[in-house]
């Protein structure tokens, strides 16, 4: 099973393994709390995506699309969230952003799949 969560959020038994999908780490958060198994920040949108999506959801459906486009030169990273989930009862994606409907996660674990 894969699940999506904030980074924010206190880390529970049931998440299972922990990778963070964001490409920058989510300020105020310690490792600790963060309590990884796992950063992957090259599967995150690039600097300019991010930047010209600024998680405006007006802009969603062209960020979905051209992430997708980015993700395409990421087969391996996504294989390998594949076999994590796989390996795991539980995969929990983590992001950082406010928007719980309108982020990199959601789009990867589509990719994966949920």
């Amino acid at each position: 099973m894969i699940v999506i969560k904030r980074v924010y959020e206190p880390k529970s038994t049931a998440d299972g393994y922990r990778v963070l999908v964001d490409r920058l780490w989510p300020r105020g958060v310690s490792k600790e709390k963060a309590a990884l198994d796992l950063w992957m920040k090259d599967i995150g949108p690039s600097t300019e995506l991010r930047q010209w999506f600024g998680h405006d959801s007006a802009r969603w459906a062209g960020f979905q699309k051209k992430y997708r486009t980015e993700l395409k030169n990421k087969n391996e990273m996504l294989d390998e969230l594949k076999k994590l989930a796989k390996q795991h009862d539980r995969l929990t994606l983590l992001y950082g952003a406010r928007d719980q409907e309108h982020n990199e996660a959601v789009v990867i674990a589509s990719l994966v799949g949920v």
